[in-house]
Order: C-alpha cells, then sequence, then structure tokens
C-alpha cells in the first residue's frame, strides 16, 4: 500500500473528527501524509508536528497492528514538533 492509499483510506475519520492541528507523516522516499484539520493531502508542507517512520510501520499503526506508544518507545517512530499532536493524533487513527 502507499502513502495515497493510506490517505484515502483515513480520509473519512479525518473529516468527522474535529482534529484542529497539522501533523505530517514523513515516510521518507516513500511520501508522506498530511492532515490539516479536516483535510488530507499527500503534498509536503510545513506542519505543528513530524512523525518520522516507515511505510510499512505507517501501514501496521493505522490497522491498529502498532502501538503508537510502543513505536515511539521502540524507535520506530521519531517526532518532532509538538509532541501534543501526536497524542491527539492517536484518536483519529486508532
Amino acid at each position: 500500500m502507499g502513502v495515497q492509499q493510506i490517505a484515502d483510506q483515513i480520509k473519512s475519520k479525518v473529516e468527522s473528527a474535529g482534529f484542529e492541528r497539522s501533523v505530517k507523516f514523513d515516510t521518507g522516499a516513500d511520501g508522506v501524509i498530511v492532515i490539516d484539520g479536516a483535510t488530507i493531502s499527500t503534498k509536503d508542507q510545513e506542519t505543528d508536528c513530524t512523525i518520522k517512520l516507515s511505510l510499512s510501520d505507517l501501514e501496521d499503526l493505522i490497522a491498529g497492528d502498532l502501538s503508537p506508544t510502543a513505536a515511539f518507545m521502540t524507535g520506530k517512530i521519531k517526532i518532532e514538533g509538538d509532541m501534543s499532536v501526536a497524542m491527539a493524533l492517536s484518536q483519529l487513527i486508532g
């Protein structure tokens, strides 16, 4: 699955969640997914928080097969910027 398919998969959750900040999932060469309030795109831009992880870990995170806390503690994801945005994001992708 690519970043566009993942973005399409979580689009309805993003649009209805009432999320008011911006966050970027950066999968390196595989691309980015940017959630900015109720919109989602695969175009890179500045955000409140950037979460760096592999595409396969992002797939597992979205599928619920990877705990965000465990991923952070084991170094599978790295967070830059506002940590509270990353924490609030768990309601969107959980």
